[in-house]
């Protein structure tokens, strides 16, 4: 079994979170996957997110507001 370290991305509305997790990787048909408790800090940042709480969010993740660009 071996472990890395990646990012996820959680969008919500307007915003798009970097969640820092760690795949496992394993000889089992579903691997690589993220632990349960990796999961439940994607789900907490975005229950934060669609709640408007940008200080939780930020506390698990790095936020970002996405705004749109007008195309010339």
């Amino acid at each position: 079994m071996t472990e890395r370290q990646t990012i996820k991305l959680v969008r919500e509305g307007p915003y798009i979170a970097e969640v820092e997790v760690t795949l496992i990787e394993t000889d089992h048909e579903w691997a690589p996957y993220v632990s349960a408790a990796d999961v439940r800090k994607l789900d907490e940042v975005r229950l934060a997110l669609r709640r408007g709480d940008l200080k939780a969010a930020a506390r698990m993740a790095r936020v970002f507001e996405m705004k749109p660009v007008a195309a010339e």
